[in-house]
């Protein structure tokens, strides 16, 4: 079964023009076109696309993507490239999940800290409990943290 551009985009959950981008630059070789030169995408072609979808959203930029497709379509003389490209795009995301962890934690101190001014009807209340009060979990963003500014 083929799917054009349009429909192909909707269950990617992606606009057209995002698959128009990705074929001008180079990352469509493996599609298709009819007679008339439109775009014609076989299920097959869906996986690939899902594929560097995945890569585009662990932040792999467009050029590293294009090389990932060359070597994919080179054959398995590159497996070693590919694999070692994904081995560094998994430590890149895993450096990136520890940071969105940490940005995650200083909002539940956040949340923690004006829960208590509401509370209390006031940011004073929060800023005056002592760091041995707060969640223990949370410390770390009080302490030193520049948390105990009322209103930030």
């Amino acid at each position: 079964m083929f799917y054009t551009v349009g429909e192909a985009a909707k269950m990617l959950g992606i606009a057209p023009s995002a698959l128009r981008y990705y074929d001008k630059e180079g990352l469509l070789p493996f599609v298709e076109r009819s007679e008339g030169g439109i775009r014609m995408f076989k299920d097959s072609d869906m996986e690939w696309l899902k594929l560097i979808e995945c890569l585009k959203a662990t932040g792999m930029p467009i050029k590293t993507i294009k090389t990932f497709v060359d070597w994919a379509l080179a054959g398995d003389e590159t497996i070693d490239d590919r694999l070692g490209l994904l081995r560094q795009q998994k430590q890149s995301v895993l450096k990136k999940i520890d940071e969105l962890k940490t940005h995650l934690e200083r909002i539940d101190y956040k949340i923690w800290y004006y829960s208590v001014a509401k509370e209390e009807g006031t940011c004073m209340a929060a800023d005056a409990i002592p760091a041995g009060d707060v969640p223990e979990n949370l410390r770390k963003f009080r302490n030193g943290g520049g948390e105990n500014i009322a209103n930030i």
